[in-house]
């Protein structure tokens, strides 16, 4: 089974890398950051499946400098799309004069300093990265899009084409969700599925309108994105069932002919992954947002380190940024909680798991749930608790890992919802540093 794996994975590198081809520099950068997504997996599960095994400590540091590498591929990406569309720009329209945002370009150009609500939009895609500036708006579109505002809404005093889109600067007249929500709605009325309104702030902190069509808006993942999709959940399952081989005091990679004994932990684990992608997703499909497959982590100690997926299309302000990051680590998270609960009251009357006392203690929470519930049964070990406990527990640490402020875990986003793009680059390598110092001497247990 692991073998088909990496055979599948390598077959899906490769036709990456023949597809990244026509795309020059950019597309080998972005099959590169796949690489470093998968190596790492293929590299941990071929060398288990040959009997080598490796300390939490180990795995934690590995995955800490598989972020790193792809944070890095990620910046010289950003790097050459930034060149490529800043020569794209510089390039005047064919057959036309002097570019009318030569003169007021540094007055309303989008903002990028970390104060600005447009920090929070974190899939506004680059502008297409070709050699001609994009056609831009067609006339009588510019006129519908100019007759949006009023004095009620967004009183606009200078409305300039910016190669595919419109900037508008003006005067905002009401809270700043209403007027989006209203221009939005009266866009979407005058011109249906063609554009899209953003109510951000410039540099100088004013009000300004941003117009762009939806054809940059983010494009869904392909089908090889969708079967890395299907083999991580796979894998994550597996991970799972392995995990609860491990509580149950057995080696099921040892001892196949068990795996019943481990399934209904492994399922346990998978319903708290489940109930945390669901809260994402609801929140997603109310602010009207899609989300890629899911792409969940294998890890044996834990079963999973969590979730990950990409939005496929843009979010229309912070707050959606932060209730859909938010959501996923609530919904799971107290999930997990009341699991470890029940877990807890049904112990006396079912002790199956032998879990050691320092299990409990390595948490200030379970520990204390521990003392609540079970009282003088912890003045032995092993404490015999029902499998609901080891379950909920772990749910607990993923819940925990998937806090943390890096990346786009949904602690990450969380803190770029409120703080910015900027702040939260900086937490991420804060993280990644204290995560690797902390990773030589702690269990992942401890996070918690």
């Amino acid at each position: 089974m692991t073998f088909l794996l990496v055979l599948v994975a390598f077959v899906i590198l490769g036709w990456g890398y023949y597809r990244s081809q026509p795309a020059g520099q950019i597309g080998v950068l972005v099959w590169l950051q796949s690489v470093v997504l998968m190596g790492s997996w293929l590299l941990f599960f071929g060398l288990l499946s040959l009997g080598i095994t490796f300390n939490p400590a180990s795995v934690l540091f590995w995955i800490v400098v598989s972020i790193s590498l792809y944070i890095i591929l990620g910046k010289r990406l950003r790097q050459i799309a930034n060149q490529e569309s800043n020569h794209s720009r510089s390039v005047p329209p064919p057959d036309s004069p002097e570019t009318p945002m030569e003169n007021t370009s540094a007055s309303i150009a989008p903002p990028s300093s970390s104060h600005t609500p447009a920090e929070s939009l974190p899939s506004i895609p680059e502008l297409p990265l070709k050699n001609l500036v994009p056609p831009p708006v067609p006339a009588a579109d510019l006129k519908v899009i100019q007759g949006l505002f009023g004095i009620d809404t967004f009183f606009a005093t200078e409305t300039v084409p910016y190669q595919d889109g419109v900037i508008v600067q003006g005067n905002l007249r009401g809270d700043a969700a209403v007027v989006h929500a209203q221009l939005t709605q009266q866009l979407e009325t005058l011109l249906p599925e063609q554009y899209r309104l953003f109510l951000l702030s410039n540099t100088e902190g004013k009000p300004i309108v941003i117009v762009l069509p939806r054809r940059n808006d983010p494009k869904p993942g392909g089908w090889t994105q969708n079967l890395l999709a299907v083999i991580l959940s796979i894998a994550t399952f597996t991970s799972c069932l392995i995990t609860g081989g491990f509580l149950l005091s057995f080696n099921l990679l040892d001892h196949p002919e068990r795996f019943l004994d481990a399934l209904p932990i492994g399922i346990g684990l998978m319903s708290v992954l489940a109930v945390h992608e669901g809260g994402h997703r609801f929140l997603a499909q109310r602010y009207q947002v899609k989300l890629s497959w899911p792409f969940s982590f294998p890890a044996l100690q834990i079963g999973s380190f969590g979730i990950f997926n990409r939005f496929e299309s843009l979010l229309p302000h912070r707050q959606s940024l932060f209730d859909i990051a938010l959501a996923g680590p609530a919904a799971g998270g107290l999930f997990a909680l009341i699991l470890l609960i029940i877990g807890f009251l049904l112990s006396p009357s079912i002790p199956v798991l032998p879990l050691d006392i320092t299990f409990l203690r390595s948490s200030i929470l379970v520990g204390t749930l521990a003392h609540l519930f079970l009282g003088e049964a912890l003045q032995t070990s092993p404490v015999l608790v029902h499998p609901l406990v080891g379950v909920g527990w772990i749910g607990l640490v993923i819940t925990a890992l998937n806090l943390m402020p890096a990346g786009s875990l949904d602690g990450g986003r969380i803190i770029q919802a409120i703080y910015g793009r900027q702040i939260a680059r900086r937490a991420t390598w804060i993280t990644m540093i204290l995560l690797a110092i902390i990773a030589l001497a702690n269990s992942i247990a401890l996070y918690w």
